[in-house]
This record gives C-alpha cells, sequence and structure tokens, in this order.
C-alpha cells in the first residue's frame, strides 16, 4: 500500500469553485482499481503550537492506493485529464509526496 499527498496551490479566491470540482470527480477515483481512499482536505485553524499558520489557498489530497502501478494508472485516467483540464485556470502549482508504510 502507498500513500499520496497532494498539494494543490490555487490562485487566490478560486479554492471553493476547485473543491466543488474535484468532489464531482471523486466518485470516477474511488472507481479506479486500486484506490483505497481519495479525497480533499483544507488547513483547519487551531490553536496548537506545531500547526503553522493557515493557507488559504491550498488544498491537500489525502491518497491511498493498493501500488505504484495504481496511482500510475490513475495519473493517466481520462476522468483525470478532463479535471486537469477544467481547473487548469485555477491551479498555481500541484506538488506530490509519495510514501510507504514504514
Amino acid at each position: 500500500m502507498i500513500y499520496v499527498i497532494a498539494e494543490i496551490e490555487l490562485i487566490a479566491g478560486s479554492r471553493d469553485q476547485f473543491v466543488t470540482r474535484f468532489r464531482a470527480n471523486v466518485p470516477n477515483v474511488l472507481a479506479e482499481t486500486g484506490c483505497l481512499e481519495y479525497g480533499p482536505a483544507v488547513d483547519l485553524e487551531t490553536e496548537l503550537p506545531a500547526q503553522p499558520p493557515v493557507r488559504a489557498n491550498l488544498v491537500t489530497v489525502m491518497e491511498k492506493w493498493e501500488s505504484l502501478e495504481a496511482l500510475q494508472a490513475h495519473l493517466v485516467a481520462p476522468h483525470m485529464v478532463t479535471f486537469r483540464e477544467e481547473v487548469k485556470g485555477l491551479v498555481v502549482r500541484t506538488t506530490l509526496r509519495v510514501l510507504q508504510q514504514a
């Protein structure tokens, strides 16, 4: 099993629009072979001292996949190609962190 943390930095003021489009695509991703978990998250303001300041223009995607091959297939799935085209005007940068269990 692998974990993916994707951080998607958005242009100012576009987070709600991005999340709406993202959520519309979630059922397609969850139906993919090898997808165990997939969903968006946004920073929560807390008073925890170790937490950095809230990032208002960032969406973090938490993912779990059965294998690297399943993740690679996801990245080129037709619904993902379409989704990326739909939101490209909202996205500043995307970074991925792919992890394995320690």
